[in-house]
């Protein structure tokens, strides 16, 4: 496994850094060696995001990271999810002189690297490589809708959410993990960058994918999931939220691409507004009751259970909030960070 730095400029911990947040949890696909942020170095990144050590350091500097670590990583990840998908500016300084020390570059973003001419020319000077994973396969290529996930002999369960930033593909492979532990043959299913820079068997980014090719760009990869694997779940990564004015399609899309059995539904009961440009729109987040209304009219599925992100609450309130939940809505609620995932396990466990 390659190791690499995450590159997360003043944004580690918080939403616009949860590529390098979800990098720092869980990734087949490197061994994370680092994190670069000034405004948290020195810390260990496992006790930023959940309170817990895992032996991820945080430094300041490319410079420091390099010249402190007992092996060169290979590889500098862009560990941010920008409104655009643009490469920050305050990054390009970083990131040349990561392409300088030899080290490849991955991103996740709409503006690849690989176009850039000052990061192409200088890649090619160095011999080494610019990876854009939140690229579309060549338009000739490109699936369209073919009713190829309806008929699958599984459970096909994505897990969406209220809003965007807010744990779905955390959730998502929670769950994929805890399965796979209670003995449940499952894969997972990426819908966007992080996903596929954690190593996802199968996925595509959803959003870089032109809309005439989404859905069958997306139920290809479940169909091939339970081609090769025979699975009994597949789990399926959400994007964006169905009530969200900014992120119209990707909700929409992975419900046709999945045609779900049942749906998890993510919602963080702190926040009051969208994770959209606070500093510009100030849209308010919709009510469970909302969210539920609008994905069982798009699906055949129902909402068979809802997770809490606990962002602004305090683990007595999160314990509160479950017990509300479940009472009102009559499925089981948990937050799978800290309860784990275990009432989602025995109910889709009950529904093979």
């Amino acid at each position: 496994m390659e190791s690499a730095l995450i590159l997360c400029e003043g944004s580690f911990g918080e939403p616009m850094g949860k590529t390098a947040n979800g990098l720092a949890r869980y990734s087949k696909r490197y061994r994370i060696a680092g994190v670069l942020d000034s405004t948290r170095a020195g810390r260990d990144a496992g006790e930023v995001l959940d309170g817990r050590p895992n032996g991820i350091p945080i430094f300041s500097r490319l410079h420091d990271a390099l010249s402190t670590l007992p092996e060169k990583p290979t590889t500098l990840i862009v560990g941010v999810a920008t409104f655009g998908g643009y490469i920050p500016k305050e990054f390009r300084p970083v990131i040349r002189e990561a392409i300088s020390a030899g080290l490849n570059v991955a991103a996740g973003l709409h503006e690849y690297l690989s176009e850039d001419p000052e990061f192409a020319d200088l890649a090619t000077r160095h011999g080494v490589s610019l990876i854009d994973v939140r690229k579309a396969r060549p338009l000739r290529e490109l699936a369209q809708f073919s009713d190829l996930s309806r008929h699958l002999p599984c459970l096909r369960i994505p897990v969406l959410g209220t809003d965007g930033a807010i744990g779905k593909r955390t959730t998502a492979i929670l769950l994929t993990e805890a399965l796979r532990e209670a003995g449940t043959r499952v894969e997972f299913v990426a819908t966007g960058q992080t996903g596929l820079l954690q190593g996802a068997r199968y996925g595509v980014p959803v959003d870089a994918i032109k809309g005439d090719f989404m859905v069958g760009e997306l139920e290809r990869e479940v169909a091939r999931a339970y081609e090769e694997r025979k699975p009994e779940v597949i789990v399926i990564e959400g994007q964006g939220s169905i009530s969200h004015p900014a992120y119209v399609c990707g909700t929409r899309a992975i419900l046709m691409a999945s045609m779900p059995s049942g749906i998890v539904l993510q919602h963080a009961p702190g926040r009051t507004t969208r994770n959209f440009r606070r500093d510009v729109v100030r849209w308010p987040m919709p009510t469970v009751e909302k969210e539920i209304q609008m994905l069982e009219l798009y699906s055949d599925a129902k909402v068979i259970a809802l997770t809490l992100n606990h962002e602004g609450l305090t683990p007595d309130r999160v314990a509160s909030v479950e017990r509300e939940y479940e009472a009102r809505y009559g499925v089981p609620t948990c937050d799978p960070l800290l309860d784990g995932c275990e009432k989602l396990v025995n109910k889709i466990r009950s529904m093979i």
